[in-house]
């Protein structure tokens, strides 16, 4: 069995802002309170990947949301190249050759650097599954990802909260399941579509949850932090 999680371990804070010096700002708010972040395309893209590496260096842990999708020598390649940075986990879209191509590529340098893959996107519902061309309702598309990510060997799946109990029995006890779309009780939703709160999502299965603008956006960002810390606490 993995080993146990600690509710601080649990929170993931999206950094989901412009600028490097505005995310350091955000962690030195949070300080002690959260010791996980995340950052995806648009911190990546303004110097992002150099933070990541500097977190990684003062014993925070990253999450690089890139979400990885292309011919296998340039997801292979690219994975190779990310390894260096120190971060914990790195997302790909769940399409099988991806997935494989990501884990050769981490594998090749004999890379630390766990492997998620993303199945269907939380501000996907039905409806934008069927305008995307796929025939099967989200649930369904999600459960056929994740079971095809878990043949292939990988080393999570990031899916919405709601599919967590169902993915779970899909890939056993000993992959992860990170989940964005988390919001605490009375939070706006904004563009999210397939949403939990933390407590509920720790209920169901989930091992990481990913938090953004509640605390992002919060007046207090280290309070934020820390009272969705004790709501998971209450739960284990």
């Amino acid at each position: 069995m993995p080993a146990p999680i600690s509710p601080r371990d649990r929170l993931i804070v999206a950094l989901d802002m412009a600028s490097t010096d505005e995310a350091e700002r955000l962690i030195d708010r949070i300080g002690d309170a959260a010791g996980f972040y995340k950052i995806g395309y648009r911190l990546g893209y303004a110097g992002g990947l150099g933070l990541a590496e500097r977190l990684a260096r003062a014993g925070l842990k990253v999450f690089l949301d890139l979400k990885l999708h292309d011919i296998g020598n340039t997801v292979e390649e690219g994975v190779q190249s990310l390894e260096g940075l120190g971060a914990t986990f790195l997302t790909v879209h769940a399409y099988p050759q991806t997935m494989r191509a990501a884990l050769s590529g981490r594998d090749a340098v004999g890379g630390r650097l766990r492997i998620l893959a993303v199945t269907v996107l939380t501000s996907y519902d039905d409806a934008d599954a069927r305008e995307a061309g796929f025939a099967l309702p989200v649930a369904d598309l999600v459960a056929l990802r994740a079971e095809a990510a878990r043949r292939i060997g990988i080393d999570g799946i990031v899916c919405a909260a709601a599919e967590a109990a169902r993915v779970r029995a899909l890939i056993g006890p000993d992959r992860l399941i990170v989940t964005p779309g988390i919001r605490p009780a009375g939070a706006a939703t904004g563009d999210q579509k397939r949403v939990m709160t933390p407590a509920e999502a720790v209920r169901a299965g989930v091992d990481h949850v990913v938090v953004g603008r509640p605390i992002t956006g919060a007046a207090d960002p280290r309070d934020a932090a820390q009272r969705i810390v004790a709501e998971m606490a209450d739960v284990d």
